[in-house]
């Protein structure tokens, strides 16, 4: 795992699929998605001497971003939170439904599907369901935003004080030149394709991204632009 420093506030936890984020407010930290199974051990070495990691926040169900919930949650006693749409998927009581994949998505999910640890992984214990709207006490108030499509119930954070947006798989980065792109492997292309224009509208000044690098400014200007690009703005 790699640790990335964007801002005092914010750090950047890469993994060999998918990342997570550290949000730091003063001795307490929260934690946006965990990474795939096993990733406990690496996050609980990134915030050593950071202060308590309080809670757990999954934009989606999808196994490289709550792998690593449970076992962060048993570390730590963290609270870990997900939409109520998601939360029988996290809890394990249903099986996630796989994405409806697009020909050019094929190979790219085969090749991160080989990276993800094989057996499963470990459930938290307890999980608090979100719903939009829903207003998180760190950040300065951490607006949610439910965004179906990836899943139904992907979420994003919205830190208006701050001006930063999570997208969670909403949204993603391009590994070739760095451009903002609608995420792939969507369950329901249609409204994902309206949750990436409802993004759009949200003005943020930095974007951080499920995948790929982050938009440390002018995000939203880069946002409308990639909406335009894929023929997805309003």
């Amino acid at each position: 795992m790699d640790v990335v420093a964007l801002l005092p506030r914010r750090r950047l936890l890469r993994f060999p699929v998918g990342q997570a984020y550290l949000w730091r407010d003063g001795e307490a930290l929260t934690l946006i998605d965990a990474g795939p199974a096993g990733s406990a051990a690496a996050i609980a070495e990134a915030v050593r001497g950071a202060g308590p990691v309080r809670r757990v926040v999954l934009t989606h169900f999808h196994e490289d971003h709550v792998g690593g919930a449970g076992e962060c949650a048993a570390r730590s006693g963290a609270e870990v939170l997900v939409h109520r749409l998601d939360a029988p998927v996290v809890r394990g009581e249903v099986p996630g439904p796989p994405p409806v994949l697009e020909d050019r998505e094929r190979p790219i999910h085969e090749a991160a599907l080989a990276l993800l640890p094989a057996g499963g992984f470990p459930r938290p214990a307890r999980v608090t369901e979100l719903s939009g709207g829903d207003v998180l006490d760190f950040g300065g108030g951490a607006h949610v935003v439910h965004v179906p499509g990836h899943t139904p119930g992907s979420i994003a954070l919205r830190l208006p004080r701050h001006g930063v947006l999570f997208t969670g798989d909403a949204v993603a980065a391009s590994p070739a030149d760095g451009g903002v792109l609608p995420g792939v492997f969507r369950l329901d292309r249609d409204r994902a394709v309206a949750s990436f224009r409802r993004l759009t509208e949200l003005d943020p000044d930095v974007a951080c991204f499920g995948h790929g690098d982050p938009v440390t400014g002018g995000a939203s200007a880069a946002l409308r632009a990639a909406a335009a690009r894929y023929g997805v703005a309003p």
